[in-house]
């Protein structure tokens, strides 16, 4: 009974240190030697792991870079929204390159439809989730593509930058958003949008994203765009496109002259940290002339009369 229990610890033992052997020889032949830089880089990142890049986290994030930088040596079309032009500058400066500077972004919300302006027409009643309530209705204020204030918007963010009015219904996007787009792929109706913040802070975008024409448009929300073309024709720097029944403005050409803002009849383009209107002054009433005085007429001279000829 002994030699049976000895001889089979000696059999698998002498089947483990083969196995090990087999496997060891296995591991040297599929190593895969790491670049010892995209640990450097990942210790650049901000460790957000937030998929704002593009990448499955900050490690691959940095892979991607370093890849980019030994075939390409260029990081041209990378960005890390969260850490912005320091955070690329410094991982760039690891890999002996320059990263381009990119303007920051930030997130707005393409839709006015508030308890106000888009009052409620039918009560939902199902699980509070947008994705959801997209699949089932048009919304309860009857506009397919107006916001659905369930907030799947809130809980994708995961920077506390974005929060739900309850006066309005509508999400509100705070300073500290970082552009990663975690909001922008929550939305099913597309919208929130990623533009740059601008000079100062200031942005003039058309919150709205109705493609229907103007009365239907109209009936649902009262701040809609109807498509009418005002502001596309006011705008000196072709900045605003028509398509589909609406107005978008394109944010790399525009100025922030404001002048399509004034034109909108349904108040659907909206301005963000410009400093109030100036109000113009009417023109003060000059005080009226004096009537002239009535010129005396003349009186007028008599003729002669020839005198008669004597025979």
């Amino acid at each position: 009974m002994n030699d049976v229990i000895i001889y089979a610890v000696i059999s698998l033992s002498l089947v483990g240190a083969a196995a090990a052997v087999v496997l060891y020889f296995i591991a040297q032949k599929f190593k895969v030697i790491e670049d010892p830089k995209i640990d450097e880089v990942e210790e650049s990142l901000p460790a957000a792991n937030c998929g704002g890049c593009g990448f499955p986290g900050c490690r691959g994030f940095a892979e991607a870079l370093v890849k980019s930088a030994n075939e390409k040596q260029s990081l041209d079309g990378f960005n890390c929204p969260v850490g912005g032009n320091d955070t690329m500058a410094t991982a760039a400066g690891i890999l002996g390159l320059v990263a381009e500077e990119k303007e920051p972004q930030i997130a707005v919300i393409r839709c006015s439809g508030s308890c106000e302006n888009a009052p409620k027409k039918i009560n939902y009643d199902g699980p509070a989730t947008c994705a959801f309530a997209h699949s089932l209705s048009s919304g309860e204020s009857g506009c397919p593509y107006g916001c659905l204030g369930c907030g799947d918007c809130v809980t994708a963010c995961d920077f506390d930058a974005i929060y739900m009015d309850e006066e309005t219904g509508l999400p509100i996007v705070k300073d500290n958003c970082v552009a990663c787009g975690a909001c922008v792929t929550a939305c099913p109706r597309d919208i929130i949008e990623l533009r740059n913040k601008g000079k100062k802070d200031r942005r003039i975008f058309v919150s709205c994203i109705n493609q229907e024409k103007g009365g239907p448009a109209k009936k649902n929300c009262k701040v809609a765009c109807i498509g009418c073309s005002k502001c596309f024709k006011v705008c000196p720097f072709d900045a605003i496109t028509m398509n589909n029944n609406l107005a978008y403005i394109d944010y790399e050409k525009c100025k922030l002259c404001r002048k399509c803002v004034v034109e909108c009849p349904t108040k659907a383009i909206h301005e963000l940290n410009f400093p109030p209107r100036k109000e113009k002054k009417a023109p003060a009433d000059k005080p009226a002339k004096p009537a002239p005085k009535p010129v005396a007429e003349k009186p007028a001279e008599k003729k002669e009369e020839p005198k008669a000829e004597k025979e």
